[in-house]
């Protein structure tokens, strides 16, 4: 059965894979900044900004000379900034490394590289013959071989990650990688998969079960957590106070207006209050993947500008595009 799952599956990317533009180079610096963007990120979406990338920042040089602020304005709307701050990381390790590694623990090792995009940029770029586990590849796996162990436990991470290596062709590591990727978001979809017309289908467990709708198993433990701000735009005169979020929190490194949590926001002279605020829009829902917030947004317009606390800059209205911005306040601009 391995096998013929294996010729199988070469033999339906070969006509259906996706046609994408970081596959049609052995450039480990454009196919490892693909993967970086790829996480959490469709391919429909992440296209465009690996494009913009790859304008902007053609080589590894190139990207670890930019400032922080450059590689997190290009990334604004992508989410899950932490990506960003350690590609940008990476490559200044692969700069002072002198060449891009080219083992699979050499790669293991840049910051914000897990095992599967070790694997994947490993085999893409230097075949190197070892399996990349994702999303997909649970699913296909799961499905086809009927396993049941949740995927998100120890035991289930080894149960795939053994099984996939044995897969394997060693000597079309990249190719059966991609193909298992290209399958598993195009063929065996989480929901409405596509059964009929499945090359693989007549040998599938779970379709010939009835449980392709059950698998794969994923055990829910994060309890998803609510959290409640406030933000405050002030407007004097042309100009408005921001301040750049720190470390330890969501959105470390972006900026954002004036931001009230958890009561009113107490200054050295005082309590500062919000009268003249005027509300923008209220419980406007963002979701992140552990936390639900909901942000009430206010407008204040003044004449003189009110003292604030360290970290608050002032700059003008017109500036702003030049400062890298959660998506959440990004919709506060778009609605002033």
């Amino acid at each position: 059965m391995n096998s013929t799952f294996s010729t199988s599956l070469l033999r339906w990317f070969a006509l259906h894979g996706r046609d994408l533009p970081w596959r049609d180079t052995n450039d480990a610096y454009a196919i490892w900044l693909s993967e970086i963007i790829l996480q959490q990120t469709r391919v429909e979406q992440g296209r465009a900004y690996w494009e913009r990338f790859m304008v902007r920042f053609p080589d590894v040089a190139s990207l670890a000379a930019a400032s922080e602020d450059e590689v997190l304005r290009l990334w604004q709307g992508l989410g899950y900034y932490s990506r960003a701050r350690n590609l940008h990381t990476a490559a200044q390790q692969i700069v002072k490394l002198g060449h891009f590694p080219c083992t699979y623990d050499g790669i293991r090792a840049l910051k914000g590289v897990g095992d599967y995009t070790a694997a994947a940029v490993g085999s893409f770029a230097f075949g190197l013959p070892v399996a990349a586990v994702d999303g997909n590849v649970y699913r296909v796996l799961a499905r086809y071989f009927g396993i049941d162990t949740p995927i998100n436990t120890a035991e289930g991470k080894r149960v795939f990650a053994d099984l996939a290596s044995e897969l394997l062709p060693p000597k079309e590591a990249g190719t059966f990688n991609q193909a298992m990727m290209d399958f598993g978001a195009t063929q065996c979809l989480p929901k409405g998969a596509r059964c009929d017309g499945c090359p693989l289908a007549e040998t599938c467990v779970a379709r010939c079960e009835g449980r392709v709708a059950d698998l794969p198993v994923k055990l829910k433990k994060t309890k998803i957590q609510q959290r409640r701000l406030v933000y405050i735009y002030i407007r004097c005169n042309g100009e408005t106070a921001i301040h750049r979020r720190g470390a330890g929190d969501i959105w470390q490194g972006l900026w954002e207006p004036v931001a009230v949590e958890n009561g009113e926001w107490c200054m050295e002279n005082g309590t500062w209050g919000m009268n003249g605020a005027v509300l923008v829009a209220k419980d406007v829902k963002h979701v992140l993947t552990h936390r639900i917030l909901l942000a009430d947004f206010f407008l204040l317009e003044l004449t003189a500008k009110p003292a604030l606390p360290d970290g608050y800059i002032w700059i003008p209205e017109s500036a702003l595009d030049d400062y890298a911005k959660p998506r959440l306040i990004e919709r506060f601009l778009e609605l002033l």
